[in-house]
């Protein structure tokens, strides 16, 4: 009985690890389209990925923080839960232009109140995170 719960737990594991990996490669591809597209964002997909990769793919999180694009601001969210300058500018306006579309669609007044509201929340979070500081190997 003890080997029959071990397997289902191991098999359990493994599936977990495929989810994650599965879910990791969504939040990649989502990410480049963001990065395309300026009202998707991009960091968070990122962010996202390397989280789901560091729960099913070593390979793939090192890749990703590693990465000459993606890996500064990675690194800079990790260690010091900093946003650079350019990401809250882009944000930012990725939110602007969103909250634009979303305007276009007409919407009634207590949707339009919520959805801004939002908006200015998730503006405000990101407002308020520091700046990476420079790390070490930055010299």
């Amino acid at each position: 009985m003890k080997q029959l719960l071990r397997r289902a737990g191991a098999m359990s594991s493994s599936a977990k690890r495929g989810v994650y990996f599965a879910l990791g490669l969504l939040m990649l591809a989502l990410g480049i389209v963001g990065a395309f597209l300026p009202v998707m964002p991009t960091t968070i997909f990122i962010i996202l990925a390397a989280w789901c990769f560091g729960r099913s793919s070593p390979r793939f999180e090192g890749w990703l923080l590693g990465h000459a694009t993606f890996g500064p601001p990675l690194r800079a969210w990790r260690e010091q839960g900093a946003i650079p300058r350019r990401a809250k500018i882009m944000a930012w306006t990725g939110m602007a232009l969103g909250y634009g579309l979303f305007w276009l669609s007409k919407p009634g007044p207590w949707v339009a109140v919520g959805v801004s509201l939002i908006f200015v929340a998730g503006a405000v979070y990101v407002g308020t995170r520091p700046e990476p500081k420079p790390s070490q190997a930055d010299g």
